[in-house]
């Protein structure tokens, strides 16, 4: 292609478009309605305009004018004439008409001749390509294609098609972008700020196509993203502030003993000083985890790192010293410890005193529920038991909370002793002991828990019970002889008692009175008296004594017994001045 052909880039492909091909620019606008020529055009005489007008109008043409689809392709590989001196130059017609209807158009180069502009196919071979217009014998009464709405745009040259980097807006914008002028602008959608021209499409005004002014952004818009500005910064200033206090500044905590409302902390087992310190914040305690942490690390002694789990009675709003004071006092722990051989008599008093309720209440409940509270089959076979729960509250620490009661703690008890019973197998072992029945295993631990200091004791004292129980013992004659199942009848603790009245006072329980075990246990036994009493030394010991309050000293003949009485006996004069 010459440069009078088609341009570099994409161009119009049916012939009605005004810029098909390149039709030359002139200064004016190109003809229109014309068919360019191919082939000399001295070939074809020109046809008067009003016949060409009338098969326009009758919607017929001659039978020349129909061409083949095949003729025409023919027609289209030679774009330009072989010889163009051929042609003669013609200024006075500009357009030669073809046998066929149409006319040949050719277009001012500029040096004195006119180039023939070949011509394109017709894709729509059979239809009528001047059916949607009016020609005329004269370009100046060409119709005006470019004033419809439905109109291309008007051409422009050919050296500037391809140079304009700004490009009118589509017909139709996003949703998106409808949505964000709307924002802006402070309208509904409907109109338009400024006097912008829409081209008469409908679609985004644009100051771009129409040549208007930019539109106008109404105050709302300004105090709209204002306000997001402000609130992004201030956003981001409160989190950068808190941040660096968080950081580096002193952590949040609250002054004093807290105010006078009490609330139960519970500090789960394997808790570190953070989570303990996120419990109480989130409990209202401390007014931050940190300064717990901070209080915590700054008690004497380390103790802040040896707060045991349990329930703690925490007043709110108190300062994280004050708190970690509370948690380091054992005794300030909401919890319930029952010892190793504590009597149930203790037991009932401190239930009673943790739940705040009247004393004797979770007495009453034992004795009257207590085949409600979970006891094994074998348990509390015998009507002279003095209590049917002794043996049964199994020694552990229980951690009180709001809905702890009596019994709820009783019947945890009683479980737990159960459980461990169960795992230990007393029932099958109580015949290899030489016990009538389980019952008496669990006496026979709580009387060795209640005497020896020791699990090297409570295996020698087991052996001593076991020893005293035999029917061929003439020094004892099956008689315990346990100065604590004494002190268990008389509900106390003592070591200096009259040994003649002990042995006067007729009691079940009373083993310097009476022969073989009590009826039941005097207490609860622990897991060291339990283990040593299924397991005794078998070290042949029927005797022993503390002689200095510490030491527990066995003995197998009643004359070594004797003399270690005697020891004894001279050291509480001492001790007592006589």
């Amino acid at each position: 292609m010459t440069e009078y052909g088609r341009g570099p880039g994409p161009e119009p492909w049916h012939p009605e478009d005004p810029q098909y091909g390149d039709q030359g620019w002139t200064g004016h606008e190109a003809q229109q309605g014309q068919m360019p020529y191919v082939g000399d055009p001295q070939q074809y005489q020109q046809e008067p305009q009003p016949q060409q007008a009338y098969y326009q109008q009758q919607g017929q043409y001659p039978q020349a004018q129909q061409m083949p689809y095949q003729q025409q392709q023919q027609q289209q590989q030679v774009p330009y004439p072989q010889h163009p001196q051929q042609y003669q130059q013609h200024p006075q017609h500009p357009q030669q008409h073809d046998s066929y209807g149409g006319q040949g158009q050719v277009w001012d180069t500029g040096q004195g001749h006119y180039a023939p502009v070949p011509q394109a196919a017709d894709p729509y071979a059979g239809a009528d390509p001047y059916a949607q217009q009016q020609t005329s014998g004269y370009p100046g009464e060409a119709p005006d294609l470019y004033g419809t709405p439905e109109a291309f745009p008007p051409p422009r040259p050919p050296s500037q098609r391809h140079l304009d980097t700004e490009e009118d807006w589509p017909e139709e914008d996003s949703k998106a972008d409808q949505a964000a002028d709307t924002f802006l602008a402070g309208g509904d959608g409907g109109e338009d700020d400024g006097d912008g021209d829409d081209n008469g499409r409908g679609g985004r005004r644009s100051g771009r196509s129409g040549g208007g002014q930019p539109k106008k952004r109404s105050g709302m818009a300004c105090l709209i993203a204002a306000v997001v500005i402000v609130g992004v910064l201030g956003g981001g200033g409160y989190y950068g502030y808190s941040f660096i206090k968080d950081k580096f500044g002193a952590a949040e905590d609250f002054a004093g003993e807290g105010i006078d409302e009490t609330v139960d902390v519970e500090i789960p087992k394997g808790a570190g000083l953070g989570q303990m310190g996120r419990i109480l914040k989130e409990q209202g305690v401390v007014a931050s985890a940190q300064a717990f942490v901070d209080a915590a690390n700054a008690a004497p002694d380390g103790k802040g790192k040896a707060i045991q789990p349990g329930v703690y009675p925490l007043k709110k709003k108190m300062s994280a010293a004050a708190a970690v004071q509370v948690m380091i006092d054992p005794s300030k722990l909401h919890v319930l410890t029952v010892t190793e051989g504590m009597r149930n008599s203790t037991v009932y008093d401190a239930i009673d005193k943790k739940l705040e309720k009247p004393a004797g209440t979770t007495k009453d409940i034992a004795f009257k529920q207590a085949k409600a509270l979970g006891l094994p089959a074998w348990a509390n076979n015998d009507p002279k038991i003095i209590d049917p729960l002794e043996g049964f509250l199994y020694p552990m620490r229980y951690d009180l909370t709001k809905d702890s009661s009596p019994e709820s703690l009783l019947k945890q008890m009683v479980k737990n002793a159960t459980d461990k019973y169960t795992e230990l197998g007393v029932e099958g072992k109580a015949k290899e002991l030489g016990l009538e029945n389980p019952l008496q295993v669990i006496t026979v631990a709580s009387l060795v828990n209640a005497e020896g200091k020791n699990h090297d004791d409570f295996r020698k004292m087991s052996e001593v019970v076991y020893n005293r129980l035999k029917k061929t013992n003439d020094v004892t004659n099956q008689k315990i002889e346990f100065d604590s199942t004494y002190n268990y009848v008389k509900n106390q603790s003592e070591i200096n008692f009259n040994l003649k009245e002990a042995k006067a006072f007729v009691n079940p329980y009373n083993t310097h009175n009476v022969k073989g075990l009590p009826p039941g246990p005097i207490g609860n036994p622990g897991m060291d008296a339990l283990t040593a009493t299924l397991s005794p030394d078998h070290g042949g010991w029927m005797f022993f004594v503390s002689v200095d309050g510490n030491t527990t000293t066995f003995t197998k003949t009643y004359d070594e017994h004797l003399k270690l009485v005697a020891e004894f006996q001279e050291r509480q004069k001492q001790k007592n001045g006589g």
